[in-house]
């Protein structure tokens, strides 16, 4: 098995746990403020990650770097904005209905990446993208 599938595998099972373990954290919570104590704790989790691997060094260079900066800036921007949104569905929502919908973000990706990046979508990618949507939608509507 390829190491970026894996990496997905483990992507998509840890996101899955963010929705069972938020709809839990959420009862009786403001979802905002939730998202923010989430937030801190990823960040500082995500910081020492970065210290036992020994990279705190290469901030410097991230830092350094305007371009690159600021698109990481608004990947946070976007990021956060992603959760806030996701942790007010979950809180007024259904885990089933709404994670379903979340993962139209693939599809939007596609399809950004094909008009920003010109990135090329065989037939087989296309129908995929196609059954995603219809997937995400019955699953969430049905």
């Amino acid at each position: 098995m390829s190491t970026w599938l894996i990496y997905a595998l483990l992507s998509a099972l840890t996101a899955s746990l963010v929705a069972i373990f938020g709809k839990i954290g959420l009862q009786h919570l403001d979802a905002n403020s939730a998202t923010a104590i989430r937030s801190v704790v990823m960040a500082v989790f995500l910081i020492g990650v970065v210290v036992v691997q020994g990279k705190i060094h290469l901030v410097s260079d991230i830092l350094a770097d305007k371009k690159a900066l600021g698109c990481i800036v608004l990947s946070g921007v976007a990021g956060a904005l992603s959760w806030l949104f996701y942790f007010m569905a979950i809180k007024f929502g259904n885990v089933s209905q709404v994670a379903p919908i979340d993962k139209l973000s693939v599809v939007f990706a596609v399809i950004m990446a094909v008009i920003l990046f010109g990135e090329k979508v065989s037939l087989i990618a296309g129908a995929g993208v196609v059954l995603i949507t219809a997937g995400a939608l019955m699953v969430a509507l049905g």
